[in-house]
């Protein structure tokens, strides 16, 4: 990436694992998946994995009028990452950015709106400011005096890795010296539920045990799990880290964007080419540099097979020395919020130098014939870097790289 040198200084989530980043990813290491089962009357059930998430430790009752469970979590995120990047008290607020990514925005107040207007209930007065896709940057700009850009990314499964992307290219641009980045979904309502079970793309629910029903790269595979949470990185420029003597978990190497220009919702290998090859480009690295790729890995029949032959393309002879795994398997696809919660695993992996499994494939297809990380965690001793992949409906394709600050 050119111009200043951008890193990593802090982290932050909610995810169906839980808040706490060690916590959750050693729960992702030992394989643990937060994926169950999912039902109201009169709808299918569905595999899912949901958030155990409680707002008070951000809001008061007052302050959550009007502020959908999107931005609950949105905030609650990114005051972590703010809390774990030792954020000062005193930043100039005009180079201060925040950059969201969120497919569908706030999903339960336009449901409670829906309810209501058919019952012929009174509609919330702050329906529309609770709903609108960019309530969550507000909110955390209004929390961090934020007076800089702030943006948001509705570009489906990719928004919060393009949020990321946009993120670090204003920081080595010199436009803003710090910035929240990432990705927020809350879209467990039965509206949403039902329209994606109409899809057909979400995976049957396994009989014997719900946690197992995502299964990327498995020849079994059925589909994913929908799940909901937010994640937030701290991104900023190195002297400005340095300058205010704050930790760097990894460094921001660089990004690479492509779209398909072809379908809606089928994949092409092309376009993933394109996005891989402009990560590697922008960051200056090679396909044997990088350790490990958090896949995209959705559990689809198509799509699994596709970003294999992507990335089989873009490594050739070297994709030996990669290694591959899908965490979906686990926290289920967040949608909007996926590229941000995958970019922290993949931030944490690179980290400590180990990266989960695919905890759910069993038999893996033989389509799929990439080193994926199968049965339990891999140490990787000698990675310096790492890709975290995000493929959207709508062929929007976002590959983000990190290396090691040492």
């Amino acid at each position: 990436m050119s111009g200043r040198d951008v890193v990593i200084s802090g982290l932050g989530l909610v995810s169906p694992h839980g808040d706490d980043l060690q916590l959750v990813f050693d729960a992702m290491l030992n394989g643990q998946s937060a994926i169950g089962l999912w039902g109201r009357e009169g709808l299918p059930p569905a595999a899912v994995a949901s958030a155990a998430y409680s707002p008070e430790r951000c809001f008061t009752k007052l302050q959550l009028v009007g502020v959908d469970r999107v931005s609950q979590m949105a905030v609650t995120a990114a005051e972590s990452a703010k809390a774990d990047a030792r954020w000062p008290s005193k930043l100039d607020p005009e180079r201060i950015g925040v950059f969201i990514g969120s497919g569908m925005g706030g999903a339960s107040a336009l449901e409670d709106g829906y309810e209501a207007a058919r019952a012929g209930r009174r509609v919330s007065p702050l329906s529309v400011v609770a709903a609108m896709t960019n309530a969550p940057a507000a909110h955390i700009a209004i929390r961090a005096g934020a007076q800089g850009p702030v943006y948001t990314y509705s570009v489906a499964c990719a928004s919060s890795a393009v949020a990321i992307a946009e993120a670090a290219k204003a920081i080595a641009a010199g436009e803003i010296d710090i910035a929240i980045a990432g990705g927020t979904e809350a879209l467990l309502v039965p509206g949403v539920v039902r329209a994606w079970q109409a899809l057909q793309t979400l995976a049957t629910p396994d009989p014997i045990d719900p946690s197992q029903s995502c299964r990327p790269f498995d020849v079994n595979r059925s589909g994913f799990a929908l799940g909901e949470g937010a994640a937030m990185l701290i991104l900023e420029s190195r002297q400005h880290a340095i300058d205010r003597q704050a930790p760097v978990r990894v460094r921001f190497a660089g990004s690479g964007v492509s779209c398909d220009a072809q379908h809606l919702t089928k994949p092409q290998a092309p376009g993933q080419v394109r996005a891989l090859r402009n990560a590697l480009r922008a960051s200056g690295l090679t396909p044997r540099d990088i350790g490990y790729c958090n896949a995209h890995g959705t559990a689809t029949r198509v799509g699994d097979v596709v970003e294999c032959e992507a990335l089989r393309t873009v490594w050739g002879d070297d994709i030996d020395a990669l290694r591959v795994s899908s965490t979906k398997s686990m926290h289920g696809h967040l949608l909007g919020a996926a590229g941000a919660l995958e970019a922290v695993v993949t931030v944490l992996a690179l980290e400590q130098r180990c990266a989960p499994a695919t905890a759910t494939c069993l038999s893996p297809d033989a389509a799929c014939d990439v080193p994926l990380i199968l049965g339990s965690a891999a140490s990787l001793p000698n990675m310096h870097a790492a890709i975290s992949n995000s493929f959207a409906f709508g062929g929007t394709n976002v590959v983000l790289a990190f290396t090691r600050n040492d």
